[in-house]
């Protein structure tokens, strides 16, 4: 049978309805299926976080698709590999468009993501919760962008707050020379200038290498009390090992995106001093009120989904809409508030 295609006014109250009230309160509107487009690294030295983030959000969708999908209608995720690289990204969403998907969902990164930006823009398609806390994805405005996280100025801001309350002042900042790197670069020093303070160092790794050693002779000498990491899990396990043994006894700090379980596996028994800084609570906490939803879900699921914080993510963002999102985590309020207008405006069209 020929499915048929759903409108996106259709698709935004159903999906608003099972993301705010649960499963069973969207209306019914006919049969067929709802296709989403995404594209993130499913290979390359950043592939967990795309492999982790799909499979939670599939855990997700079908658990949704088995109590009735979106008003009978199942949601399907299409998916394409684009390395973490722009170039790829770009390709990979002008081919979703043109197989005319209904959104496009779950982008990893923010060179990515904002490669994507003109085109989905263009063509006028939503772009659902991307793996991203970029200002620019931000700011200006746009309502066909639809943010579920804190933003890295919001991130940045707490990390150092926290060390700066700890009387660690002498701050040094190894981020990855793109977007993504120079957008937590910029909500550290923005940090950092609130309290009359800047950055003792920065050095730069490019993205997907591991090529850290220039970082490293830079930033070690300047003695810095911490280092905040903006970079994926492979440059910043890199970076903690090499800075370790150059003699380097201070602390480590990264934003969300580097991913809890990848980065660590990555670094194994090297470092003892690291914190990264989350927008939401550890997919294994019991105290988690989402805990449940996910945790028991993925011990059952025939899948390779780990209770990872991407596969978390690609799990709650789909179920939350921004509304529902500042509501139950303060932390992601200013990044998500802007979003939360745009959903109401978009459900109400």
């Amino acid at each position: 049978m020929n499915q048929k295609a759903i409108g996106r006014r259709q698709f935004s109250v159903g999906l608003g309805a099972a993301a705010l009230g649960g499963f069973n309160l969207a209306q019914a509107q006919g049969e067929g299926r709802i296709v989403l487009g995404q594209s993130a690294p499913f290979t390359g030295p950043s592939a967990q976080l795309g492999i982790q983030f799909n499979l939670g959000a599939k855990l997700f969708f079908d658990r949704l698709n088995a109590q009735g999908g979106v008003g009978r209608r199942t949601v399907e995720i299409r998916t394409m590999d684009d390395g973490y690289e722009p170039d790829r990204c770009a390709e990979n969403t002008r081919k979703l468009i043109a197989d005319d998907v209904f959104a496009l969902f779950g982008y990893i990164g923010t060179p990515t993501s904002l490669a994507a930006l003109p085109i989905f823009t263009q063509a006028k398609v939503p772009f659902f919760g991307p793996f991203t806390g970029a200002e620019a994805l931000r700011q200006p405005f746009n309502r066909l962008i639809f943010h579920v996280r804190a933003s890295y100025y919001d991130e940045t801001a707490l990390i150092v707050r926290q060390l700066t309350n700890l009387g660690l002042k002498k701050i040094a900042v190894f981020y990855q020379n793109d977007a993504y790197g120079k957008a937590g670069l910029d909500g550290v020093t923005k940090a950092l200038a609130d309290l009359k303070l800047a950055p003792v160092a920065t050095a730069t790794v490019e993205r997907n290498t591991t090529d850290v050693k220039a970082a490293v002779d830079k930033l070690v000498p300047a003695m810095p009390d911490a280092v905040v990491q903006i970079s994926s899990y492979g440059a910043s396990a890199a970076f903690v090992r090499a800075a370790r043994k150059a003699g380097f006894g201070g602390t480590f700090y990264n934003v969300s995106f580097v991913g809890t379980q990848a980065w660590p596996t990555s670094w194994a028994r090297t470092v003892q001093v690291w914190w990264c800084r989350r927008w939401c609570p550890h997919p294994t906490s019991p105290h988690a009120r989402s805990h449940a939803s996910f945790w028991r879900p993925s011990r059952r699921a025939a899948t390779r989904c780990r209770p990872t914080i991407p596969a978390w993510k690609g799990t709650w963002q789909p179920a939350f809409s921004p509304k529902a999102c500042v509501r139950r985590w303060p932390v992601a309020s200013s990044a998500t508030t802007a979003s939360s207008q745009a959903w109401n405006r978009w459900v109400r069209r």
